[in-house]
């Protein structure tokens, strides 16, 4: 008896939908990806801790008992810290044309904003740490006074974020002289100038609330 040959039907290909043409997708109800939402999470717990060290700031700031050293307006020099300040928001600038640069896939630009930026940041960490030398040389101290505690405290986490900051635009750099921080991850560039520009605004509520408000 000659073999039954049974054609089985072809199985129907699943539907291919987007993440399949495409590959996976990484964005969030929000319509943010995952890390640039992991971002915006971390610079809402940062708001936080500023927001508490500004507020303890201006509750102690003048409670310093006569013979415990300087006050605020025995120490600070606006003119200086002014121009600190300047060149701080500078960089909000440049990091602005990195990202650009970067999003028109003009790596070379991107470069040389990225490290303009990481030298304005150290010219504004290099001034930092020279104003806390002459606050320590006037007898400013970090327990000298509740002043100095609050003052030394809320400005130097501000200064560390700064630093951080100017690691990070470092490692983009290099990354970017090896040829791995194309167009494709402009992203990442973005990401990170979002915390700069954060810690940009941040001075400015300090400087503000800090030096100019009497």
């Amino acid at each position: 008896m000659a073999d039954t040959v049974v054609h089985e039907a072809p199985t129907a290909a699943p539907h291919a939908g987007p993440a399949a043409v495409h590959g996976p997708s990484h964005a969030t109800s929000t319509g943010l990806s995952n890390t640039k939402l992991a971002m915006w999470v971390f610079l809402g717990s940062d708001c936080l801790l500023f927001g508490g060290l500004i507020s303890t700031y201006l509750l102690l700031r003048h409670r310093v008992p006569p013979g415990q050293g300087p006050g605020p307006t025995d120490v600070f020099d606006i003119p200086f810290t002014s121009v600190s300040s300047f060149v701080l928001l500078f960089s909000s600038l440049t990091m602005a044309l990195a990202v650009g640069a970067i999003h028109r896939g003009d790596e070379h630009r991107c470069r040389a904003f990225l490290l303009t930026t990481a030298l304005l940041g150290c010219v504004f960490v290099g001034g930092q740490a020279y104003e806390f030398t002459v606050f320590v040389r006037e007898g400013l101290g970090y327990t000298t006074n509740i002043f100095g505690s609050a003052f030394y405290t809320l400005t130097g986490f501000h200064g560390t974020h700064v630093s951080v900051g100017i690691m990070f635009l470092l490692g983009l750099f290099i990354l970017s002289l090896r040829g791995r921080l194309g167009v494709e991850r402009a992203e990442t560039v973005e990401i990170f100038g979002l915390y700069w520009h954060f810690v940009d605004i941040v001075w400015i509520l300090i400087f503000t609330v800090v030096y100019l408000i009497p």
